[in-house]
C-alpha cells in the first residue's frame, strides 16, 4: 500500500487495520480485545484503546471502539470486510420461513436509543454473522456509523434497513458465502 493511499484513510478504518494487525502478532492483545465489548472486563482493552489515542473518558467514543476492538479479535480475519451490518445479518437467514428471524433480529437493533444499547445487541449478532454466515461486515463503515449514532441515529438506521431490505443479486449472494 502507498503512502498516499494511507493518507487518505480514515481515523475508522485505520483502526480496524491497527486492531487486525495487532491480533494477528500478539495474542495477549487479542485476549484483551476479545474482552473489551464485556462491561466487567472492559478494562483490560483500555492499553490498547489508549494507544490508538481513543477517549477512554468518552462513551460515545469508548464503547463503539471496544466493541469493534472485540468484534474483530473474535473473528480474526486477515482484512476488512465489505458487507455492511443489515446485509450481514439478512444472510444469516436465507431461508424464507426464518425471514421472521432476521426482520426481528434487525427490528432490535433499529429500535436502539443509544450507542451503548446499539453496542449491546450488535454483540451476540456478531457471533450470529460468524456462525450462520461468511459474511464478513465493513467494520469500518459500521465503527464510522456507531461513533455517529448519538448525533445522528437515524442515519445508521436506516442505512442498516436498507442494507437489509435492499434485494440482493444471485452473484452478490454467492460472494457473500465464498
Amino acid at each position: 500500500m502507498d503512502s498516499e493511499h494511507e493518507k487518505k484513510r480514515s481515523r475508522q478504518e485505520s483502526f480496524v487495520q491497527y486492531v487486525i494487525e495487532l491480533c494477528k502478532k500478539d495474542n495477549g492483545a487479542a485476549a484483551a480485545l476479545r474482552r473489551a465489548d464485556n462491561p466487567a472486563t472492559e478494562y483490560q482493552s483500555w492499553e490498547y484503546l489508549a494507544a490508538f489515542s481513543i477517549d477512554l473518558e468518552n462513551p460515545f467514543e469508548r464503547i463503539p471502539y471496544a466493541t469493534i476492538a472485540a468484534a474483530i479479535a473474535r473473528a480474526k480475519p486477515d482484512k476488512n470486510g465489505s458487507m455492511g451490518i443489515g446485509k450481514a445479518i439478512a444472510l444469516c437467514y436465507d431461508d424464507r420461513s426464518d425471514s421472521d428471524q432476521a426482520k426481528a433480529k434487525l427490528r432490535r437493533l433499529l429500535a436502539c436509543d443509544s450507542t451503548e444499547e446499539a453496542c449491546r445487541i450488535l454483540r451476540p449478532l456478531f457471533s450470529l454473522i460468524e456462525s450462520k454466515s461468511e459474511a464478513m461486515p465493513d467494520y469500518a463503515r459500521l465503527l464510522r456509523q456507531l461513533t455517529g449514532f448519538n448525533f445522528d441515529s437515524n442515519r445508521s438506521k436506516t442505512q442498516w434497513a436498507s442494507e437489509f431490505y435492499r434485494q440482493s443479486s444471485p452473484a452478490e449472494k454467492e460472494e457473500a458465502s465464498v
